[in-house]
C-alpha cells in the first residue's frame, strides 16, 4: 500500500510529461495506477473480510513526533478504496476522449488528477489520524487547482477558491480537533482509538471539531454551497471529486467514527439535524435549475445529507445500509456526470431548455442514464433500491423501540426520498425528453452527433455495475458485515433484493409516485421557473463575509501602512522596547558580573565603533550615513578575527561589502541629502526611542550572557563535526550538516527575499534582458574595438565620428558606457582579476569543509567580482558576465539543496546525513569528499543567485528605467 501510494506520486509527477509526449493518450497510461491499486484492493479481499489479518504496513517518518505512515485496511477502508481506485481509472479514461481536442494543454490538470486520486487512497486508508489531516488538506488544494482548471474564467477561478476556503477552514477546525483526541487518547492510531474509545467533555469538544471537518468536506449545510459552484470544472472534475472521491471524505470520517462516538452528547443532534435539513435543501433546488450539472450538484448535495444521516445514525444496520448508499451512490452519480459530459461535449450546452429529443437519438447512453437514477430513485433491481430498502427498515426499526432520533430520520429519509425521485425525473425529461413550447406543439429534436464508442464507456460500466450490484446484494451484504458489527453486537439484518412485502418497501414505493407527481406537479405550475424563494442564502453569506473581511482589510492596511518607513520602524521599536523593558523589569538578576574587556583589541575598537554610530545619526547626507554605519560592521570583522572566529570574520566583511554596493545602488534614486523634501521631525522622541531601544538592548545582551544554566550544545560541535560531518571548519559543518535545516529556511528566505526585491522593482515583466549581451554576434563584439558603439532606448548603434577618440575597451561592454563614465583604470583591474576572484570563490567553497570559507562566503566572493563586472561595464557588462538568469540559479541551488537533503532517506539514512569517500590520487595525494559539498554547493549558487538578481534589479533595470525616462523628457 505504502509502495502504491508512491506510485501515485510518481505517476502525478510523470504524467505531465507523457501528456505532452503522447496527447490525450497518456490518460490511458495514467489510469493504469489506480487500475493496478484496485487490483490490489481487490486480491486482499479474503483478508479483509477474514479480519483478523487485515493488511497493515507501518514506515516510521519522524518517530520523536510519533508520526507514522501507516496504512491498514479494514471493511471500511476496502470500501472506499475500491470506489477511489475503480472510479479514478474509469475517470481518467474518460479524460482520454472528453479532452481530445485541447490534450496539449492538460498536462498539469492530468498530474494534479492523478495526484488526487494518490491523496484520497492515502486518507481511506491511513491509520494515524494526524496523517489523515494531511492527505485531507492535500485534497483541498489539489481540488482547487482542478476546480479552477479553466483559469481564465471568472467563474472557475472564484468557484475554485470558494471551495478552497471553505474545505480548508472545516479542515483547520478538524485539525484542533485531532490533537485533542490525539491528546486525551494518547496515541494518534485510529485503531487504537477505535478500541480505547475515549469520553469526556474534552473529547465532546474534538467530536464536534471533526464534525465541522466533515460536515464542510461532504458539503452539508451551511457549507453546502461551495459544491454547486464547483461545477465550474470540468465534467470528469465533478465526476470524481464531486461523486465518488472527495465529498465522500468527510463520509467516510463518519463513517469511520461512528462505531465509538455514534451515542455520544452532541453527535446525533448534529448529524441527524444537519443531514436531514441538507437532504430537503439539495432535493428542492434540485427542482429549480435548467443547467444539468447543476441539477446533479444539488441532487448530490441532498444525497450526502442522506448518507450522514444513515451512516452516522450509529446502528449495526443502519451502518449496513449507509455503506450500501456509499457504494451506489459512487457509482450511480459518477456515471450520470459522465454522461452530462458526453451531452456538453457534442452538443456544448447542459441547459435542459436547449435539449430536446436526445434520448431517441443515443438510446445506448439515455439507457444508462435511466439504470442511474433508477438506482438513485431506489427502483429494483439496482444497488440504490437495497441500501435504500435497507435504510428505512433500520430507521423504521428504531423508532419503533421508542427512538425520537429514529422518528426524525425515517420522516426526513422519506421526504427526501419523494424530492431525489422528483429531481431524478427532472434530469432525465430535460436530458432526453422530447420537449413541447408553451403552445403545446413538440419543439424540434436536437441534432445529436454520435460519440465515439469509448466516450460512452465509463458511464455504461457505472450503469452496469449498479445492476450488478444490486442483483449480487447477498455476496455484498457478507462484504459490508465485517464493518457493521463494529457498531455494536446486534443483528444488523441484511442486505438482499427481496425481503416481502413489508412497511419500508410499501415507504420506498411510495415515495417514489409521490416523487414522480411532485415533478409533473413542478412542470405544469412552472413553479422551478419562479423566483428563489429565500432571499437570503448561504453563498450570500460567505459573499459577504468575504466582502467584510476585503473592507476589513483595506482599513486596517490604510490604517497601518501609511507609506511612512519611519512610522514602521518607530513601531517596531516601540514594542521591542515596551516587551524587552517589561520581561528585564520582571527578572532582573540581583547581580551582575562585567568584564571591561576580552581582548586588548576591544579596547581600540570598541570606541571607534561607538563614535561611528554617533556621528552617522548627525549626517546630513545619505551616502556618508551609510559609511558610517558600515564601520560598526567592519569593526565586528574585528573582533571576530581577534577571537578566533576567522569564519565569521571572512562572512561579515563580505555581507559589508554587498550590503554597502546595495546602499549605494539603492541611494541612487534617493534625494543626496536627509530631510531635503521631508524634514525630520519628533527629534526628541525619536531620539528618547533611539536611546530606550540602546539601553534596553544592553541590558538584554549583559543578562542573556550570563542567563544559562547548562552548558551549551555548541560544547560538543567541534567533536560532533569532525566525528559525524568529517570537517574542521565548525561553522562551515554546522551549516551544512549539524543544523542543515536551520540553513534550509535560510536559503527560502533568501530566495523569497530575492522575488520580493525583483517583484518591486520589476515593472511589466521580470525577463532575462541581460542575456541579450552574450547573444551578440562575435564579430560584431570584436568590431567594437574599432568602432565603439552606444547603449539607446533602441539597444546598441556606433558611435558617431566625435566619439571614436574613446579608449579601447578592456571589457565586453565598456564601449557602450559614456566617456566620461568609463574608467580604463578599473577596467583593466576587473578584467584581470575577474576570473581570478571566481577560482578564489571556488576555492573558498570546497576548502570551506575544514578551512575558513564555505558556500556562503564562495557565493559572496563570486557576487562580487559579478558586481566589479558592472561597476566597470554597466549593465551590458553584467549580462556578459552573468553565468545564467538568477531564478535559474536561485531555483537550481535550492533544488540542489534539497535533493542532498532528501537523498540520504532513500539509503534509510537520516536527513542530511554524510557520507564520505577517500582515495588515493596520483599527483594529488589523500583526497576527501563529503556529500554535504553537495548541499553547500546549492548554498553558493543561491548567494551567486540572490546578488545578481540584486544587480539586476536595483543596477540594471533601475538603469533602464532611468534611460527610458530620460528619453521622455523627465528629470530626474
Amino acid at each position: 500500500m505504502l509502495l502504491l501510494l508512491a506510485v501515485f506520486l510518481a505517476g502525478s509527477l510523470l504524467l505531465p510529461v507523457l501528456v505532452r509526449w503522447l496527447g490525450a493518450q497518456a490518460f490511458v497510461l495514467g489510469a493504469l495506477v489506480p487500475a493496478a491499486a484496485f487490483v490490489h484492493a481487490l486480491v486482499q479481499t479474503p483478508r479483509v473480510l477474514g479480519g483478523r489479518d487485515a493488511p497493515f504496513e507501518l514506515y516510521r517518518w519522524i518517530p520523536q513526533l510519533e508520526l507514522n505512515m501507516s496504512m491498514h485496511m479494514d471493511v471500511l477502508g476496502w470500501v472506499l478504496t475500491l470506489i477511489v481506485t475503480g472510479v479514478g481509472a474509469l475517470v481518467l479514461l474518460y479524460c482520454r476522449w472528453y479532452f481530445y481536442d485541447e490534450a496539449r494543454e492538460v498536462g498539469q490538470f492530468a498530474g494534479v488528477l492523478l495526484g488526487f486520486a494518490g491523496a484520497m487512497y492515502g486518507l481511506v486508508l491511513t491509520d494515524d489520524l494526524v496523517m489523515l489531516v494531511m492527505f485531507w488538506e492535500i485534497t483541498s488544494i489539489l481540488s482547487y487547482l482542478l476546480i479552477g482548471h479553466y483559469r481564465r474564467r471568472a467563474a472557475s477561478r472564484r468557484s475554485a477558491l470558494q471551495a478552497l476556503l471553505v474545505t480548508t477552514l472545516g479542515g483547520l477546525v478538524m485539525f484542533v480537533g485531532v490533537i485533542l483526541l490525539v491528546v486525551d487518547a494518547g496515541t494518534a492510531s485510529i485503531r487504537e482509538m477505535l478500541a480505547l474509545a475515549p469520553t469526556g467533555p474534552l473529547v465532546d469538544a474534538a467530536i464536534v471539531m471533526l464534525l465541522v471537518g466533515a460536515i464542510s468536506k461532504s458539503a452539508l449545510f451551511p457549507f453546502h454551497f461551495w459544491l454547486p459552484g464547483a461545477m465550474a470544472a470540468p465534467t470528469p472534475v465533478s465526476a470524481y471529486l464531486h461523486a465518488a472521491a472527495m465529498v465522500k471524505a468527510g463520509i467516510y470520517l463518519i463513517a469511520r467514527f461512528a462505531p465509538i462516538f455514534a451515542l455520544s452528547a452532541p453527535w446525533r443532534p448534529i448529524v441527524i439535524t444537519l443531514g436531514v435539513f441538507t437532504m430537503l435543501l439539495g432535493g428542492i433546488q434540485a427542482l429549480r435549475e435548467t443547467d444539468l450539472k447543476r441539477i446533479l450538484a444539488f441532487g448530490t448535495v441532498s444525497q450526502l445529507g442522506f448518507f450522514a444521516v444513515v451512516v452516522g445514525y450509529g446502528t449495526p444496520a443502519a451502518a449496513l445500509a449507509g455503506l450500501a448508499l456509499v457504494i451506489g451512490h459512487a457509482l450511480f452519480k459518477s456515471a450520470l456526470f459522465l454522461i452530462v459530459g458526453v451531452i456538453d461535449r457534442q452538443l456544448s450546452t447542459r441547459d435542459i431548455d436547449e435539449l430536446s429529443g436526445v434520448g431517441r437519438q443515443a438510446p445506448v447512453m439515455a439507457t444508462a442514464a435511466f439504470i442511474s437514477v433508477a438506482s438513485m430513485m431506489g427502483v429494483a433491481p439496482t444497488i440504490g433500491y437495497v441500501a435504500k430498502e435497507s435504510t428505512l427498515t433500520a430507521l423504521l426499526e428504531d423508532a419503533q423501540h421508542g427512538s425520537a432520533w429514529g422518528w426524525v430520520a425515517l420522516v426526513g429519509v422519506t421526504i427526501g426520498a419523494v424530492l431525489t425521485a422528483a429531481y431524478g425525473c427532472r434530469f432525465l425529461w430535460g436530458a432526453f425528453w422530447r420537449k413541447k413550447d408553451a403552445d403545446g406543439a413538440y419543439i424540434p429534436e436536437t441534432a445529436w452527433p454520435d460519440p465515439p464508442v469509448g466516450f460512452l464507456s465509463a458511464p455504461i460500466v457505472l450503469a452496469g455495475l449498479t445492476i450488478t450490484a444490486g442483483i449480487g446484494a447477498p455476496a455484498l451484504d457478507v462484504a459490508l458485515q465485517g464493518y457493521a458489527k463494529t457498531l455494536g453486537s446486534e443483528e444488523p439484518g441484511h442486505l438482499a433484493l427481496w425481503h416481502g412485502l413489508e412497511p419500508a418497501l410499501l415507504l420506498s414505493f411510495g415515495a417514489i409516485a409521490v416523487g414522480i407527481g411532485v415533478f409533473v406537479l413542478s412542470i405544469r405550475t412552472r413553479w422551478d421557473r419562479r423566483r428563489r424563494m429565500l432571499r437570503f442564502t448561504a453563498a450570500d453569506a460567505y459573499y459577504l463575509v468575504m466582502r467584510g473581511v476585503d473592507r476589513l482589510s483595506v482599513l486596517t492596511t490604510s490604517v497601518t501602512q501609511r507609506g511612512s518607513l519611519p512610522l514602521y520602524v518607530g513601531t517596531i521599536f516601540v514594542v521591542l522596547l515596551a516587551a524587552e523593558a517589561t520581561a528585564l523589569a520582571a527578572a532582573m538578576p540581583d547581580r551582575i558580573e562585567l568584564s571591561a574587556w576580552h581582548t586588548p583589541v576591544q579596547i581600540v575598537v570598541a570606541p571607534v565603533m561607538a563614535v561611528a554610530g554617533i556621528v552617522a545619526v548627525r549626517a546630513r547626507k545619505r551616502y556618508t550615513g551609510v559609511v558610517l554605519v558600515s564601520v560598526t560592521g567592519l569593526g565586528m570583522v574585528v573582533l571576530f578575527a581577534t577571537s578566533g572566529a576567522p569564519d565569521l570574520a571572512l562572512t561579515q566583511i563580505l555581507v559589508e561589502t554587498v550590503t554597502m554596493v546595495t546602499f549605494a545602488l539603492v541611494l541612487r534614486r534617493l534625494p543626496s541629502r536627509m530631510g531635503e523634501h521631508n524634514a525630520s521631525v519628533g527629534r526628541i522622541p525619536r531620539a528618547v526611542l533611539a536611546v530606550g531601544v540602546g539601553v534596553v538592548m544592553a541590558f538584554v545582551a549583559i543578562v542573556a550572557t550570563q542567563a544559562r544554566m547548562f552548558d551549551p550544545v555548541s560544547i560538543d560541535f567541534p567533536e560532533l563535526a569532525y566525528e559525524l560531518g568529517h570537517g574542521r571548519n565548525v561553522v562551515n559543518v554546522a551549516l551544512v550538516d549539524l543544523r542543515g535545516w536551520d540553513t534550509m529556511g535560510e536559503l527560502s528566505v533568501l530566495v523569497l527575499a530575492a522575488t520580493g526585491v525583483a517583484s518591486l522593482v520589476f515593472v511589466t515583466h521580470r525577463a532575462d534582458l541581460l542575456s541579450a549581451t552574450r547573444n551578440l554576434p562575435q564579430t560584431k563584439l570584436r568590431s567594437t574595438a574599432r568602432r565603439p558603439m552606444v547603449e539607446t532606448e533602441e539597444g546598441l548603434r556606433f558611435q558617431t565620428a566625435e566619439n571614436r577618440g574613446a579608449p579601447r575597451a578592456w571589457l565586453v561592454s565598456g564601449q557602450q558606457m559614456k566617456a566620461e563614465n568609463r574608467s580604463i583604470l578599473l577596467e583593466v583591474i576587473v578584467r584581470v582579476l575577474f576570473h581570478t576572484i571566481i577560482l578564489v570563490s571556488i576555492y573558498l567553497l570546497f576548502a570551506g569543509h575544514n578551512l575558513p570559507g564555505g558556500g556562503f562566503a564562495g557565493g559572496l566572493v563570486a557576487g562580487m567580482a559579478l558586481v566589479m563586472r558592472y561597476i566597470a561595464g554597466g549593465r551590458w557588462e553584467l549580462g556578459a558576465a552573468a553565468p545564467a538568469d538568477a531564478g535559474r540559479l536561485l531555483g537550481g541551488g535550492l533544488v540542489l539543496a534539497v535533493g542532498a537533503a532528501l537523498l540520504p532517506l532513500f539509503f534509510g539514512l537520516a536527513p542530511l546525513q554524510s557520507a564520505v569517500w577517500e582515495a588515493e590520487v596520483p599527483l594529488l595525494g589523500h583526497l576527501e569528499f563529503v556529500s554535504s559539498t553537495v548541499f553547500d554547493v546549492g548554498v553558493y549558487l543561491v548567494v551567486i543567485g540572490l546578488v545578481l538578481d540584486v544587480l539586476r534589479s536595483l543596477g540594471a533595470e533601475v538603469d533602464r528605467q532611468t534611460l527610458e525616462m530620460r528619453s521622455r523628457g523627465v528629470v530626474i
